[in-house]
């Protein structure tokens, strides 16, 4: 049995903040703000998991409102996560997503955040594909204003 599940997230950008995409952190005059550590691609493949297992959001689990969480390493979430996965019997097939950012360029950081994402969900390197995308000075990630993740998983019965 298959099941296909879809994250998304946004985040605001504000200067001084780190910027964190997939567990890496990233030289930048702006990061995004959140409770936790705001990674956003983080959050979106985590969402895409719990989705395909039809378990809610990550706001069910990890609530913003829980001062647990403030500040977390959003891997913490996704591991958990990988955890409920394995428990009902699935693993994943693969994962693409996409980032939407206006700067910095993410080319030079794209390998080591499929590295850090594939060892968190326990699966090769090359079963997850990350893909940036600016947002061509449209929009608050065109104006440097957000951060805009997307991410589709494929997961498989074990």
């Amino acid at each position: 049995m298959f099941r296909i599940g879809y994250g998304n997230d946004l985040h605001r950008l504000e200067a001084g903040r780190p910027l964190i995409l997939g567990g890496v952190s990233i030289a930048s005059e702006a990061g995004a703000v959140g409770h936790s550590d705001a990674d956003c691609l983080t959050h979106a493949v985590t969402d895409a998991i719990l989705g395909a297992l039809a378990l809610g959001d990550i706001g069910a689990h990890f609530s913003d409102r829980d001062e647990r969480w403030r500040g977390a390493d959003s891997f913490v979430f996704l591991r958990h996560t990988v955890g409920l996965m394995r428990e009902k019997g699935f693993r994943v097939v693969n994962v693409d997503s996409t980032v939407s950012l206006e700067r910095p360029k993410l080319r030079p950081h794209i390998d080591a955040i499929r590295a850090r994402l594939a060892a968190a969900l326990e699966v090769s390197v090359d079963c997850v594909s990350v893909k940036a995308k600016t947002g061509e000075k449209v929009d608050a990630v065109g104006r440097g204003e957000a951060v805009r993740t997307e991410a589709v998983v494929l997961l498989e019965s074990v």
